[in-house]
């Protein structure tokens, strides 16, 4: 019995999978043609066009590292700037993701925008800004992410809710209490891509995938791949 009970709920969940629609909706049309020789203003209009189409969170992004040992990890982190120094984001250098940065100082990136049916991903070597940088990057966010920064211990293991709430409790009180309480763990860090793939999706599944790569004088190839 307790078989037949696993075998129906996963033929249910594979049927579920089934039923899901993909872009099922109008989708924008991108001429790689048209797109400029930098990939950066392109992330930048693609990012703005995924807003203005009723992208949730269109700034968030899935951040890929690896340990020492090569062993891959991958979570969902926040965009805090792009620009000609590269995309930037931050976090704890205690935190699982910067001792992985600090042993292994390349990631990857990926967004993904399915109101308009777009991805972008890129890879590269990743920077650490200085304490300076850092400091004022964390100044420009909110007073929640504040209060999470000083609480710290990202990572660690947790030994109950309750601890977190008396935790985070205290520290709202002084990121409202001290707007510029320094957190000394706090990492401005900044990847620079090495390549960058757009990804325009389109219903026939004629997609479209821009592929930069970027040379040894710092300029930009493209180029077209099969999707």
């Amino acid at each position: 019995m307790s078989s037949e009970t696993d075998d129906s709920r996963q033929e249910s969940f594979r049927a579920l999978l089934r039923s899901l629609r993909v872009w099922d909706t109008e989708l924008p049309h991108f001429d790689p043609e048209s797109a400029p020789a930098d990939p950066l203003p392109l992330f930048q209009r693609w990012l703005r066009e995924a807003a203005e189409a009723g992208a949730v969170e269109p700034h968030t992004m899935t951040l890929a590292t690896a340990d020492a040992a090569g062993l891959p990890s991958v979570r969902t982190v926040m965009l805090h700037d792009a620009d000609e120094r590269g995309w930037h984001f931050g976090t704890h250098s205690t935190s699982r993701k910067g001792r992985e940065l600090a042993a292994r100082p390349e990631a990857a990136l990926g967004f993904y925008w399915p109101a308009v049916g777009r991805q972008v991903r890129m890879s590269g070597p990743v920077t650490e800004a200085d304490a300076a940088e850092s400091r004022a990057d964390l100044a420009r966010r909110s007073p929640g992410a504040l209060a999470a920064a000083l609480v710290g211990r990202q990572s660690e293991v947790l030994d109950s809710y309750k601890e977190l709430e008396r935790a985070f409790e205290a520290a709202w009180e002084r990121a409202l209490r001290e707007p510029d309480a320094p957190v000394d763990s706090w990492r401005l860090y900044v990847l620079r891509p090495r390549e960058i793939e757009f990804f325009q999706g389109d219903a026939g599944r004629r997609h479209v995938r821009l592929a930069y790569r970027r040379t040894a004088d710092g300029t930009w190839t493209t180029r077209l791949l099969w999707p």
